[in-house]
């Protein structure tokens, strides 16, 4: 199978500005999804998707072949989505056609090679179109989530059938995290979001789950690095 590893990277950010080439303990936050990406043995090749000079530079020193997105493509409300279809149409322009898309976010530098190959896999031997990677919830919409009524009241997102009492006897949960999607290419181009097919997913622990959206993600980001290093 062809599978190949794309990383979308803009240059605007309003959260950390800069934040796909700031150094995350002396490497800049994007080398760490391509070096994962190198690293795993089913993946074929590996490119970037950008807007930025700078971040393309930095695509190309560390082994990533690079994409030009198009401005309209990498604005603050620019859907993701038409960016991975552009992605994918480029390469099978320039490559041919390939088996398995495999989104690598920059903002989930702590991914393991092993989360990347076990969404790969499963999505493959699951027949699935989109393999998602989770990660256990700190709160539940059957226990502590609520949501404000028009009278005022609150309520549980989700009200189960019998009341819960403890948190561990709610149903588990999880949180979508960014740290893979590995998806059919006919299904991204064909579809319109996630859950438009069959979805499966991986669980990841949360050390690894960290998705880096402000200076908070990024300071814990860097704290497990250290720790880790």
């Amino acid at each position: 199978m062809r599978n190949f590893a794309f990383i979308f990277a803009r240059g605007g950010s309003k959260g950390l500005p800069g934040k796909n080439i700031k150094r995350l303990s002396g490497k800049p936050l994007l080398q760490y999804s391509i070096d994962t990406a190198l690293a795993c043995s089913l993946i074929e090749r590996v490119f970037v998707s950008t807007d930025d000079s700078e971040i393309a530079k930095v695509a190309i020193d560390n082994g990533a072949t690079v994409i030009d997105r198009p401005a309209s493509l990498a604005a603050d409300n620019s859907p993701e989505w038409l960016a991975w279809r552009h992605a994918i149409e480029w390469v099978e322009e320039h490559y041919g056609e390939f088996d398995s898309f495999v989104s690598l976010p920059a903002t989930s530098p702590l991914r393991s090679v092993i989360d990347v190959e076990s969404a790969i896999l499963k999505r493959d031997y699951s027949k699935a179109d989109i393999c998602i990677s989770v990660t256990p919830a700190s709160r539940s919409p059957y226990f502590n989530m609520v949501v404000q009524q028009p009278d005022g009241f609150v309520e549980l997102v989700n009200k189960p059938q019998s009341e819960v009492s403890r948190r561990q006897d709610a149903p588990a949960v999880f949180d979508i995290t960014t740290v893979v999607y590995a998806a059919s290419p006919c299904f991204i181009k064909e579809s319109y979001g996630l859950f438009s097919g069959k979805v499966v997913a991986i669980e990841v622990p949360k050390e690894r789950a960290v998705d880096i959206d402000d200076i908070y993600d990024f300071k814990l980001a860097e704290a497990i690095v250290q720790e880790l290093n």
